[in-house]
């Protein structure tokens, strides 16, 4: 240690060395500042590598899992059914606590009958036309019998094709002499509801029985006409139909009135290809909006085209519904459902799908093995399947007890489901 003797140093030489001193000081001093940023440097760097690395690898994860997805909507069974769903509760437990649960239902309460399994139809339905047709023997066959009579051996259904027939309509006239002049008085005719159409009503029913309910294009239709004897054009199928709109509306009006009247409404829209629309190319999505509902026991099921998939569509749709709304979890619902203060419950069938899709996409996807490890989307479809269960023991049971069930069965279930859930959505890979 360098111990030098300043002692007989001016004041000046001290103060020199005292600046020589501070100036050796400030540079080390500097130099550790330096050190300590490039150290901080290096741990920045090393971070943001650290968080590439991450992101990186988050990334391949998204891909790998959205590749096994791909995969298995390919080449897998497109069926839901689920490799553990034996595993994850006991169906014949549960059919017992909803018994147990009907027993402590008030006397004045009868149980439901449940519904009888379905038998195998034997024979033929009593409201069909039935023609005897009797196999006779000959004069000669049955010369000196002591008596003759018929056993029924056999029934067959018989097809009787569509025919078309002409209807040709004259109609009566009168004619009064008065006064030296004639007047005519005609038969009334039947109001038709195109006027001046060749069809008749019966046909045009069939038409659009055909196209809308059995999904037979026009110009298949037109050559099982031409079949039956007289050929009937697409082109005057297709302005038959169109020219119909004006004449249903005030029907399809008067339904949309009763739906959207009602407490409870479900709606759905799906893609559909229309060849020709303006603005638009064929390829692109057009969309057909449908929406079921009514009175208890009798629902009515409206579509509605409209090329958009717009907020605006349910808007009008639903302008003065202010009930229930079972739909997806498509978001252009949120706009009517706010303005008309709608109450909105979604489809466990939809949420049901995503935890499939989430099974297929992890590794083993739909290879799965009965002993492999059970995942988080496993155990949601096992709460998912507990309640399908809960609802199919239950189905033939009367309104009160079905509600008793749910509120002693299902609503515990979903609570700890929820609380499952909670728990769960931190842990899960973001964005997968």
């Amino acid at each position: 240690m360098n111990t030098s003797d300043y002692s007989g140093l001016s004041t000046a030489e001290l103060l020199a060395v005292i600046g020589d001193f501070q100036q050796q000081l400030a540079q080390k001093e500097q130099a550790l500042q330096s050190r300590d940023e490039a150290i901080q440097s290096l741990d920045h760097s090393l971070q943001s590598q650290h968080k590439a690395i991450q992101q990186r690898d988050h990334y391949i994860a998204l891909l790998e899992e959205q590749l096994r997805l791909k995969k298995a909507q390919q080449f897998a069974a497109s069926s839901e059914k689920h490799t553990h769903q034996i595993h994850l509760f006991d169906e014949a437990e549960m059919e017992a606590e909803i018994e147990a649960l009907l027993e402590q239902l008030p006397e004045d309460i009868a149980p439901a009958e449940p519904k009888a399994a379905k038998k195998r139809q034997r024979g033929f339905s009593g409201k069909l036309v039935r023609e005897r047709i009797e196999l006779t023997l000959s004069e000669e066959e049955k010369a000196g019998a002591s008596k003759t009579f018929f056993t029924k051996v056999k029934e067959e259904l018989q097809f009787i094709p569509a025919q078309l027939k002409v209807l040709e309509i004259w109609q009566e006239k009168a004619v009064f002499e008065r006064d030296g002049s004639e007047t005519i008085i005609a038969a009334k005719r039947p109001v038709h509801p195109l006027g001046k159409c060749i069809a008749t009503t019966s046909l045009l029913a069939y038409i659009i029985t055909s196209k809308y309910a059995d999904g037979l294009p026009l110009y298949r239709l037109e050559q099982m006409l031409k079949r039956l004897g007289h050929e009937v054009g697409r082109t005057s199928m297709a302005h038959w139909i169109i020219r119909l709109e004006d004449v249903f509306r005030p029907l399809i009006n008067l339904i949309r009135e009763v739906q959207n009247s009602s407490h409870y409404l479900q709606a759905d829209e799906t893609r559909i290809q229309v060849l020709k629309e303006d603005g638009k190319s064929t390829q692109s999505d057009k969309w057909m909006w449908i929406t079921r509902g009514g009175p208890p026991g009798q629902p009515s099921v409206l579509f509605e085209y409209d090329p958009s998939r717009a907020g605006s569509v349910p808007v009008r749709l639903l302008d003065d519904f202010a009930g229930i709304l079972q739909a997806d979890g498509y978001s252009g619902y949120g706009r009517v459902c706010r303005e008309n203060n709608i109450t909105r419950i979604g489809c466990w069938d939809h949420a049901r799908r995503k935890f499939i899709e989430a099974s297929k996409a992890a590794p083993g996807g739909a290879k799965k093995a009965k002993k492999s490890k059970i995942s988080k989307a496993d155990i949601a479809l096992g709460y998912i399947r507990k309640l399908y269960a809960i609802e199919r023991e239950a189905r033939d049971r009367s309104d009160t007890e079905k509600y008793k069930v749910r509120q002693a069965l299902s609503l515990p279930l979903l609570e700890t489901f929820k609380t499952w859930l909670e728990k769960q959505v931190g842990k899960v890979m973001k964005g997968s």
